[in-house]
């Protein structure tokens, strides 16, 4: 009994540091910028520039982050939830924001989705199959939704640099 009790235990710890340090990966910051880093303080004037030979702008990448961020979470929380179509509906034509509203109601969601879907990293069995999924997990939704960010939030910081607003 006692060897069972400490097991669980040990367990118990483990899935602690493990949810930790999921936040921090879907936080950002820990390694590299946060999507919030490298959006402060973007000029709005340079949203909707497309820097020579890349195929997007800042604001096309931050509306691309919020459209597949939702979809992941709402995907990994109800069953009758349809993605969007690949690739044409994940990436906006529009390449600036209509204004300041738009952009911030898009930040918005972004942070909005994120702490959602932390809800249900807190709250559920991340490593059970989500049942109208193909194997999926709120454990991999989890690491999707980071390495995701992390690497278009990479993007930002790259495209900032060639416009020298960083």
């Amino acid at each position: 009994m006692f060897v069972i009790s400490k097991t669980n235990d040990i367990m118990d710890d483990q899935h602690k540091i493990l949810i930790s340090e999921l936040l921090k990966l879907l936080n950002g910051g820990s390694a590299h910028a946060s999507l919030e880093d490298a959006l402060n303080g973007v000029p709005a004037q340079l949203r909707g520039v497309k820097p020579d030979k890349l195929p997007y702008t800042i604001w096309q990448l931050v509306e691309h982050i919020r459209i597949t961020q939702w979809d992941m979470v709402k995907f990994s929380k109800d069953g009758k939830h349809r993605s969007p179509k690949w690739p044409d509906e994940y990436w906006v034509k529009e390449t600036a924001p209509a204004d300041e509203a738009v952009w911030n109601k898009s930040l918005k969601q972004i942070n909005d989705d994120r702490e959602e879907f932390i809800g249900l990293l807190k709250s559920e069995d991340i490593y059970k199959a989500i049942p109208h999924g193909q194997g999926q997990s709120i454990l991999l939704e989890a690491l999707q939704i980071a390495d995701h960010n992390a690497y278009h939030t990479a993007e930002i910081v790259v495209i900032r640099r060639l416009l020298g607003a960083w």
